[in-house]
């Protein structure tokens, strides 16, 4: 029998399996460790000659290949596997595809979002895979830039807690957990501050500013034990993230004390040389991301020959690809790698694939996603017609009945996979359509029309592909109205009690690359609402879409609005019902609209101090506020009541307030506690969210909430970077939004 080498012995403690392991392999199998290539390119390469270490974007046949490959080398160092799952097994036939993280974040539910994530992992792991590109934690601030969908929204207080449920749900109760998988807390960090909404633009960011508000949600999931970061794309006082000394080493390894493992993204290495040019060739490229603490180099084929070119130059030595190699490794041994590689396992895909189960929790929170924004009492249909009398209600819009875009991107057939042309199974979707046609009441009659076309695709004049091999997404062409189509769905409405206008945008307008210009709804779906609105049925216009679009004034003026964020396979059903008054509304909005592209950006927590509160030929308030969210009932609040006047910093600030449903309908009621710094050392903030609690509330019931906000919260990042509570008066603000006009205000002081 042959006696294991101590890397292959189980019983050994981790950190000396890994020091064997290291003892053990060629710097060529130390430089192929710290890459992680596209499975779509020549697999056999990538193990065989390059020693690859992960794969991502694997189809089920290449990752049998891979694993193959991987069996017959020297020594047989198992391959970590990675993959978008971002709101469900994106790129896996008849997974449970969740609405985006925007959707999800309408909840406002952390305990929701982290039973999905966990159920996400239940499913990512019996198909193979280790690692998932998730949560995202960006800050959104320019509503054109094209990942909007991917974060939780615009303040750092929710980013927080929704993404720390979500690294809970993906790494369950540790990596020896079979069911198990890697979270990527990304992109680290400020990448979302866009110039012009354009991405993976020069982020202007201060370092006070980063600290104030793009740090504290990574710095939470760091301490909540997320294993992975991703940097991001972008430069920041021209120092790419990627080589970002400060960022990397003095404050995420030094002062956090960050163990983890950090990835590049997609190709930042090569982006170095190729794009940014701030590095003369990838021998250079190499050595300085190794240097400035990268781990991981994600699809950046050079970095092989690369990284060896710096170390016979004396650019790098072996020992720095060591501290590289040993987290890598650690990750592997941890996960229980070299025991059970976690290949696919048909039986448990069979058991766990899409069960009621994960059907039912994916249709509760499509259902807790929907935002309703306006209603003039239309509201629900049921209300406002006898159980006896048939209906009908015209289904219109290009969206309505639109399978895959429902699910937004990194789904299905939203270009990053190519195994999936058709993308997820039709069957297992619900569009608007099919909702109304199978919840309405019976003789109710549902009939469709199109009513539009939103766009066609060109090759981009620059080419097809960009330097690195990449292809370019295609140009948008906005459809002309046609006249045809707009004429079938007016028929429709005029014909109708109601009208169902189903708009928005589609995946070619989302995601990386594809920022838009505008905000406002694209193709003939302007000319269709303003058809629509002539016919003067009442209108409900549901705002499908990725992130928050500027309606026409016809759209603005419909007899009630819905916002679904890519709601995913469950959500035509969930919009039909809520329609229908079959649930509740109960989503709030973890972002705000803006009326107009000009005004952005619309966050609702500026800087206080500049010149007034609007434009000179339109206001600065949003469309809608960050937090905003009507219920079909009326939901009143009365006297905050603090405990104390003042507090010492390690108190907790605990406010009674009084609220009532004094309607006819049960409401969950989403109270929102805000604090305002009075008087501030530095420019800050008017106010910012720190604390929420979901309340249940029964027809005319009232009851007293509490809330609690430690004292510890209530900081300000100082003129020298240092986030300190300030001695001075405080204001509380309790209410459903983050409108003042509506908050309730009580004050305290901090000795």
């Amino acid at each position: 029998m042959t006696t294991p080498t101590p890397y292959q012995d189980a019983t050994l403690p981790i950190s000396d399996r890994v020091d064997d392991l290291v003892s053990r392999m060629t710097v060529e199998e130390k430089v192929g460790q710290m890459m992680q290539l596209d499975a779509r390119d020549d697999i056999a390469d990538q193990v065989l000659r390059k020693h690859v270490g992960s794969i991502l974007h694997a189809s089920p046949e290449r990752l049998q290949q891979a694993h193959e490959l991987t069996d017959s080398t020297r020594l047989r160092i198992p391959l970590i596997i990675g993959e978008d799952c971002i709101h469900g097994h994106s790129f896996f036939g008849g997974a449970t595809i969740y609405p985006t993280q925007l959707g999800m974040a309408g909840s406002w539910d952390a305990q929701l979002i982290e039973q999905a994530a966990r159920t996400t992992a239940v499913e990512v792991a019996a198909t193979g895979i280790h690692w998932t590109f998730s949560p995202v934690l960006c800050i959104t601030r320019d509503l054109r830039w094209g990942r909007v969908n991917e974060t939780f929204g615009e303040d750092p207080h929710l980013i927080g807690e929704l993404a720390s449920a979500m690294v809970r749900g993906y790494q369950g109760e540790g990596l020896a957990d079979p069911t198990a998988i890697l979270a990527t807390a990304k992109h680290f960090a400020g990448y979302s501050e866009t110039q012009g909404g354009r991405d993976a633009s020069e982020a202007d960011i201060s370092r006070r500013k980063l600290r104030s508000w793009f740090l504290p949600p990574f710095e939470r999931v760091a301490r909540e034990g997320a294993r992975t970061f991703m940097l991001g794309y972008q430069s920041m006082d021209g120092v790419p993230i990627t080589v970002n000394d400060w960022l990397l080493t003095d404050v995420l390894r030094g002062e956090w004390g960050y163990t983890g493992t950090l990835i590049t993204d997609w190709d930042n290495v090569g982006r170095m040389v190729w794009e940014q040019r701030v590095q003369p060739d990838y021998a250079h490229a190499a050595a300085a991301a190794v240097i400035a603490g990268n781990d991981m180099i994600m699809t950046t084929p050079g970095f092989f020959e690369g990284a060896l070119e710096a170390i016979e130059a004396g650019l790098l030595t072996e020992a720095d690809l060591d501290r590289a190699v040993r987290r890598i490794l650690t990750l592997k041994f941890e996960l229980g790698l070299f025991e059970d590689p976690r290949r696919p396992d048909a039986d448990r895909i069979a058991a766990v694939l899409n069960t009621p189960e994960h059907r039912a929790l994916n249709l509760e929170i499509a259902r807790r996603s929907l935002v309703l924004l306006e209603n003039d009492g239309v509201l629900p249909l049921a209300n406002q017609t006898s159980e006896t009398a048939a209906r009908r209600v015209a289904v219109v819009g290009p969206l309505a009945d639109d399978a895959q875009n429902q699910l937004g991107d990194w789904a299905g057939n939203s270009g990053q996979a190519g195994w999936l042309p058709d993308g997820q199974p039709r069957e297992l979707i619900t569009t608007v359509l099919d909702g109304f046609r199978r919840f309405a009441p019976s003789g109710w009659e549902v009939p469709f029309g199109r009513g539009a076309e939103v766009l066609t695709l060109e090759t981009d004049p620059a080419g097809e592909f960009f330097p690195d091999g990449q292809p370019r997404p295609q140009v948008v062409v906005p459809a002309e109205p046609d006249a045809a189509l707009i004429a079938e769905a007016v028929t429709q409405a005029e014909a109708a009690d109601f009208v169902v206008a189903v708009v928005g945008d589609v995946i070619d307008l989302v995601g990386e690359g594809r920022s838009t210009a505008t905000l406002e709804l694209i193709g003939g779906q302007i000319a269709l609402l303003d058809a629509l609105a002539k016919t003067e049925t009442p209108m409900i216009v549901v705002l499908l879409a990725s992130k928050p679009l500027v309606l026409p004034p016809s759209a603005r003026n419909a007899a009630a609005i819905i916002w679904a964020a890519s709601p995913g396979m469950e959500g035509g059903r969930a919009i039909a019902e809520l329609c229908l008054g079959l649930i509740e509304p109960s989503g709030r909005l973890p972002i705000s609209f803006a009326r107009h592209v000009g005004q952005q950006p619309t966050y609702y927590n500026q800087i206080r101090g500049q010149h007034g509160d609007r434009y000179a030929d339109l206001t600065q308030a949003p469309a809608w506020p960050f937090g905003h969210g009507l219920s079909y009932t009326t939901i009143t609040y009365d006297s905050v009541v603090l405990d104390a006047d003042s507090y010492a910093r390690d108190e907790i600030v605990r406010a009674r307030v009084t609220i009532t449903n004094a309607g006819a309908r049960p409401a969950r009621e989403t109270v929102q506690a805000y604090v305002s710094d009075t008087i501030t050392s530095v420019s800050w903030a008017d106010r910012e969210l720190k604390a929420f609690v979901q309340v249940d509330l029964a027809p005319g019931e009232t009851r007293e909430v509490l809330v609690e906000v430690p004292v510890a919260e209530c900081t300000i990042v100082d003129a020298e970077g240092h986030r300190i509570v300030e001695s001075g008066a405080f204001e509380l603000r309790v209410g459903p939004s983050s409108d003042e006009a509506r908050l309730l205000r009580a004050t305290f002081a901090v000795a």
